[in-house]
């Protein structure tokens, strides 16, 4: 019998049973509605046209998926048993189609950031389209260039995987920074080394050896800037140790990128608040308008920021300062121990708790010497002014966490390119400018504003339009088609790959599935 012949005949008893198929986790996903009837004679697929599916299928790889959890089955097997070789590459057709459009995690762990959209991506039509496709793997290229930046990323993507499959780059050897004009026999040629991995400008240059050239100097700046680190040609502890991640790290961020980009719950034009962790950027937009953009100073790895969707409802003046348990323990005592005289004076107050009654304590009066971090027996309270942590304003947007935006009295970090330095709430470079916009319509003019600071006392006022906000984890930045990665500050992006990767094989007969 004839490929094709065996083909039209198959299409008939197979491929309604196919669209039947659950490859997802059954609260994920709809149940899909009943494949369209393919009529008898030739299909709408040519026999060769499955064999390209399967191919393509077999490329998954450059989308970021893990090609062997989807059970493709060998080109051999087409002409052994062609009933089942069909079934088995739509069943994979189908479960990777899936993986394409809804997200290969449909819910990541502990991600409050990413929402699907699962009713906004049809894919019962999609599924429809598989069946009736005359070329099939048009379809599958088609869904894999669905999550914005696709292209860039796939490409940058491409790029990582090769240099894995070379075999990765060696890291360079620890020291102190170094600067061009420098020599150095061990490091300089292990830094070159490193660049052209993936620079092919400096790969084509005359090597300069032990000495740190113009040309090495140039790949390095390149590299700082498509990293977003401050571009200044000099490779101290922050470069050295981005650049020392194994290159598979880098190749995982783009692959989860690409799957956190995959039908994601669109924003809408609500005016919104956008801050983007590991790129220390917090960003107010109107539909696709930006309105403000901002740096900001996120939690320090000890203290992450935590991803998570909230509404800023509450604008306060002078805030004080109630300080967190760990930051007394592990922040505050030591400066306790050295100068308690010195934090009085900053405005830190001490408190006991006596038969349920909060009594204040003169901090000169107490032995630092035995108070133990583990056993910290006192509540701290900053007091409003110009030297309180928050600065003088503080956003409030109610969550579990108690995470909120805030001003700060330490303006000389914000130049830094590396801005994880606050115990996990954010501080803002710009925070009136942000003030500006949440007031907007209120009918609060400079003047009304500046009395408020004026006053130094502490004054909360409710927003007539509350805002919603974002704070998202994402490392990888498409700017002008091209790719720009952030260090993955807390290992989201690791864990996410994980989670991706732990699925298993997608079985359109079941419904197991990743999360």
């Amino acid at each position: 019998m004839r490929r094709r012949d065996a083909l039209s005949g198959l299409m008939v008893a197979l491929l309604p049973s196919i669209g039947h198929g659950q490859p997802f986790a059954p609260e994920a996903l709809p149940e899909p509605p009943p494949a369209p009837v393919i009529p008898a004679g030739p299909g709408p697929q040519s026999w060769d046209s499955v064999f390209r599916l399967a191919a393509r299928l077999r490329r998954l790889g450059q989308d970021g998926l893990d090609v062997a959890a989807y059970a493709i089955p060998p080109d051999s097997l087409g002409s052994s048993e062609p009933a089942t070789f069909h079934a088995a590459v739509y069943h994979a057709a189908n479960a990777a189609l899936g993986d394409l459009v809804l997200g290969r995690l449909r819910q990541p762990t502990g991600r409050g950031d990413i929402l699907r959209d699962p009713a906004g991506a049809d894919f019962p039509r999609w599924q429809g389209e598989l069946v009736g496709a005359a070329e099939p793997a048009g379809l599958i290229d088609r869904a894999a260039n669905l999550p914005e930046g696709a292209p860039a990323l796939r490409a940058e993507l491409a790029k990582a995987g090769g240099v894995v499959a070379a075999g990765g780059w060696q890291p360079i050897p620890p020291g102190g920074t170094l600067e061009p004009g420098m020599e150095d026999a061990a490091r300089i040629p292990a830094l070159r080394a490193r660049l052209k991995a993936e620079d092919p400008v400096l790969a084509a240059a005359r090597d300069g050896g032990a000495t740190y050239d113009a040309a090495l100097e140039a790949a390095v700046r390149r590299w700082q800037a498509a990293s977003g680190l401050e571009v200044d040609g000099k490779v101290g502890p922050i470069s050295q140790g981005f650049l020392n991640r194994p290159a598979s790290a880098r190749l995982g961020q783009i692959r989860a990128a690409l799957d956190m980009r995959r039908n994601p719950m669109r924003p809408g034009d609500e005016r919104r608040i956008e801050v983007n962790i590991p790129d220390y950027v917090l960003v107010v937009q109107e539909g696709e308008r930006v309105l403000l953009k901002m740096n900001v100073i996120v939690g320090k790895p000890a203290r992450a920021t935590p991803t998570m969707r909230a509404r800023l409802t509450t604008i306060q003046f002078n805030p004080t300062w109630g300080v967190p348990e760990r930051n007394a323990r592990e922040d505050l005592l030591p400066r306790f121990r050295r100068d308690p005289a010195g934090m009085a004076a900053k405005g830190f107050r001490l408190y006991s708790v006596v038969g349920g009654e909060r009594v204040e304590v003169n901090p000169a009066s107490v032995d630092w010497s035995s108070i133990r971090q583990d056993r910290f027996p006192y509540l701290i309270r900053q007091d409003a002014g110009d030297g309180n942590a928050l600065g003088r304003i503080k956003f409030i947007m109610p969550n579990s966490d108690d995470i909120y935006l805030h001003d700060t009295p330490d303006r000389s970090l914000f130049g830094r390119p590396d801005r994880a330095f606050s115990s996990g709430c954010i501080r803002l470079a710009q925070p009136n400018e942000l003030l500006n916009i949440a007031f907007e319509g209120m009918g609060w003019d400079a003047g009304r504003i500046q009395r408020a600071y004026d006053s130094r006392q502490t004054q909360s006022v409710g927003l007539r339009r509350s805002l919603p906000v974002r704070l998202h984890y994402t490392t990888a930045v498409v700017e002008g088609g091209r790719v720009r990665l952030r260090p993955d500050i807390y290992g989201l992006d690791a864990a996410y790959v994980r989670e991706m990767d732990r699925g298993g094989v997608r079985m359109a007969s079941s419904g197991g599935a990743a999360r």
